[in-house]
């Protein structure tokens, strides 16, 4: 049994491994070099002028630094704010853990590292204060996690010497937010690759993808561009323009995914949306309901000290990223990853398509979708020759596509899940976005 639920999930994986490169190769890719990024006009998505005024100034007035919104790599919206430009930098804070993430997952690939390895294989004995025993049971993984063990509760978070290392717990016992492990994870991959975290991450990760910045003190300072690019690579499954960065698609998987059952809104490093429940930084509490709830489900997110952000929602095929000061929120999550400003931004980008869907029809731009909700299927029409048609549901994966030449395109029901679904359609060169209910 063991072994069949063993292939199973490899072949679900190489699936969504093949599905992620169909996807990457329909992204745009801005070149490495130079400022040249393609746009696609926010009318041509069905979004109306006056609700990103709105937006605007709601950033605004939440001291934004820069805004950007992806569709398909594409730039939609770009937005800088008082004196703050285009070549502007400014500091990642922890949403920079998402970039470790992955870092670590190369390191793997290589034969540098097995996240499955004692930390102290890196790191050497005594880099806690736990005894021997208590410390050969932490690994990399449980860093990655956040479930290393250690108390988290002495007065610097940050402190990495033996004596701020304190067992508290059996490893993967207890999720808590502790940066002191984090930070050494860097030590892990300078150790284990020769590198330090700078070189590792310029050869690896920015030279490849045209990204610009570098690590001071643990944390990744660049412009909004370069958080840009770096959620266009996630959002590709580790491709950049057909260089495979990462190839390891069940590292990938488990990076977005929950990665323990402690906080099971959390990742390697990444923090994930529609889980049933959630934990936050200085909080041993487990909240009910979703992180963000005003967002989509399938989103998952780097978030930083006063709300640095990159989400990724792969359904929309959007990459979202916010720079700035702290934006005055008071409430859950605290400075280290308040996430109330996250819930208010959303309704602003909930709201900035011109015609919600209804119940009987979904219209986007000139997207028509009848009947909705649906038992059989859907009739998807434009008012010009339909391209194309893809379908994925609420986890972004593709279930259904049809081309066609016409104005309309039937989509079939048969065989899916109640539930909603995202429908993604191609006509005369432009791409409309809507959603469909199958009842």
């Amino acid at each position: 049994m063991k072994i069949r639920t063993r292939s199973l999930l490899a072949i679900a994986l190489t699936i969504n491994a093949l599905i992620g490169i169909s996807q990457a190769q329909s992204l745009y890719f801005p070149p490495k070099i130079g400022t040249t990024w393609q746009t696609t006009a926010p009318t041509n998505l069905g979004i109306c002028p006056e609700r990103v005024d709105s937006l605007y100034h709601f950033l605004a007035a939440r001291k934004t630094k820069s805004f950007i919104l992806l569709q398909d790599g594409r730039i939609v919206l770009e937005k800088y704010f008082g004196t703050y430009t285009q070549d502007s930098a400014w500091y990642w804070a922890s949403a920079g853990k998402s970039l470790t993430a992955f870092l670590v997952g190369q390191a793997q690939e290589e034969g540098l590292l097995k996240i499955s390895d004692p930390t102290a294989k890196y790191l050497g004995a005594g880099w806690t204060s736990a005894t021997p025993a208590q410390e050969a049971a932490i690994t990399v993984r449980h860093q990655l996690s956040m479930a290393t063990g250690l108390n988290d509760g002495l007065p610097d978070d940050n402190c990495t010497t033996p004596a701020c290392l304190q067992y508290l717990a059996a490893p993967g016992t207890r999720w808590a937010y502790h940066n002191a492990p984090y930070h050494l994870l860097h030590d892990v991959i300078e150790n284990a690759s020769g590198l330090t975290i700078n070189q590792f991450t310029q050869s690896r990760v920015l030279s490849k993808v045209g990204m610009k910045g570098l690590w001071f003190d643990h944390i990744q300072y660049g412009r909004a561009r370069d958080m840009a690019r770096y959620g266009l690579l996630i959002q590709a499954k580790g491709v950049w323009a057909g260089d495979t960065l990462l190839h390891n698609a069940a590292y990938i998987h488990d990076m977005t995914h929950r990665s323990q059952q402690l906080n099971k809104s959390y990742g390697y490093l990444w923090w994930l949306n529609g889980q049933e429940s959630f934990m936050l930084p200085g909080l041993q509490l487990v909240i009910p309901g979703k992180l963000i709830p005003n967002a989509p489900d399938d989103m998952f997110s780097a978030l930083g000290k006063n709300d640095q952000k990159i989400h990724i929602v792969p359904s929309k095929g959007w990459v979202v990223v916010r720079q700035g000061e702290d934006a005055g929120y008071v409430g859950p999550g605290g400075g280290q990853v308040p996430i109330a400003f996250d819930n208010d931004l959303w309704k602003y980008l909930n709201q900035l398509i011109c015609n919600a869907v209804g119940t009987s029809e979904a219209v986007a731009g000139a997207l028509r979708i009848w009947p909705n909700p649906a038992t059989e299927g859907w009739s998807i029409q434009a008012d010009g020759p339909v391209e194309w048609v893809e379908m994925y549901d609420v986890r972004g994966v593709l279930v259904r596509s049809a081309s066609g030449s016409g104005s309309e395109v039937w989509v079939d029901a048969a065989g899916l899940p109640s539930g909603v679904f995202g429908i993604k359609v191609r006509s005369e060169g432009r791409v409309f976005w809507g959603k469909m209910v199958k009842q």
